[in-house]
C-alpha cells in the first residue's frame, strides 16, 4: 500500500512509519494539515492516516477539504486523542471512513488500514451484469436472477449460461459450446449438451410466457434479448 501519514507527533509518527515500512508498506509523512492536503491532491495514495489535532489546519478541515472540496476518494483513517462520541461523529460526517483512539496497537491500526483498502479495491472492481429477458447474471457475485427469483446454478450450468448470455441474438453451436464451456475441440459423443441445457431451461424457465433459451434445428441455440 501507499500510505499518506498525516500526523505532527514526531514519536508517533517515526512509530507508524517504521512499523509499517516493515511490513512492506510505502509511507509518506506530513507534519502538519495543510503539507499533508497538498500533498494528497498532488499524489496518489492508498490510504490516508490523518490526525485530529495539528497546526496550521486540524484533520477535520483537511478530510472535509479532500472530500467536499477535491472530492478525493481515498479512504481516511483518523487518528484522535479524542475519543467522545461527538468527536468520532464529527470525523465520519466530515468524510472519514474509519477513526482510532489513541493510545493504540499497531496490530490494531495495520487491521484498519488492511480493511480499508479492501473495500477501496472492491468498491473499484466493476461489476459485470449479463441481461436477457428479465433474467439478471452478476459475473461480479455469481447471482443470478430471473424477476428478481434468485436463480441456483451448479458451476457448469453458470458457464454455460454466462456462455449464451454473452453471445446474446446469435446462434451458437454445439461445436462452440464444447469449445467454450467444457474446453475441448471434439465432440464428447454424448447429449450432455442437451442435459445441460434442459437443466438451464427448468431453473431458468419454467413459469415464464417466454422461453429463454431457444432451439435452431440443426444449428444450435440462442438467447434472444
Amino acid at each position: 500500500m501507499k500510505i499518506l501519514l498525516i500526523e505532527d507527533e514526531v514519536r508517533v509518527s517515526s512509530f507508524v512509519k517504521k512499523g509499517l515500512e516493515e511490513q512492506g508498506e510505502e509511507v509518506t509523512q506530513a507534519f502538519d494539515g495543510q503539507t499533508g492536503l497538498n500533498l494528497a491532491c498532488q499524489h496518489a495514495f492508498d490510504v490516508i492516516i490523518l490526525d485530529v489535532v495539528m497546526p496550521i489546519m486540524n484533520g477535520i478541515e483537511v478530510c472535509n477539504q479532500l472530500k467536499k472540496h477535491y472530492k478525493i476518494a481515498t479512504p481516511i483513517l483518523m487518528l484522535t486523542a479524542l475519543g467522545t462520541t461527538d468527536d468520532v461523529v464529527l470525523g465520519l460526517e466530515t468524510g472519514a471512513d474509519d477513526y482510532l483512539t489513541k493510545p493504540f496497537k499497531f496490530k490494531e491500526l495495520l487491521a484498519r488500514l488492511k480493511a480499508l483498502n479492501r473495500r477501496k479495491q472492491l468498491a473499484n472492481t466493476p461489476v459485470e451484469i449479463l441481461e436477457a429477458q428479465g433474467l439478471t447474471m452478476n459475473l461480479t457475485t455469481k447471482e443470478v436472477s430471473r424477476k428478481g427469483l434468485p436463480i441456483k446454478l451448479t458451476a457448469r450450468e453458470f458457464k454455460l449460461l454466462e456462455y449464451l448470455l454473452k453471445n446474446k441474438n446469435r446462434v451458437v453451436s454445439r461445436t462452440n459450446i464444447l469449445e467454450n464451456v467444457w474446453e475441448v475441440d471434439f465432440d464428447l459423443g454424448t447429449n450432455v449438451i442437451d442435459v445441460y441445457i434442459n437443466y438451464l431451461r427448468k431453473k431458468a424457465g419454467q413459469g415464464f410466457p417466454t422461453k429463454l433459451i431457444e432451439t435452431v434445428i440443426g444449428m444450435g441455440y440462442i438467447i434472444k434479448g
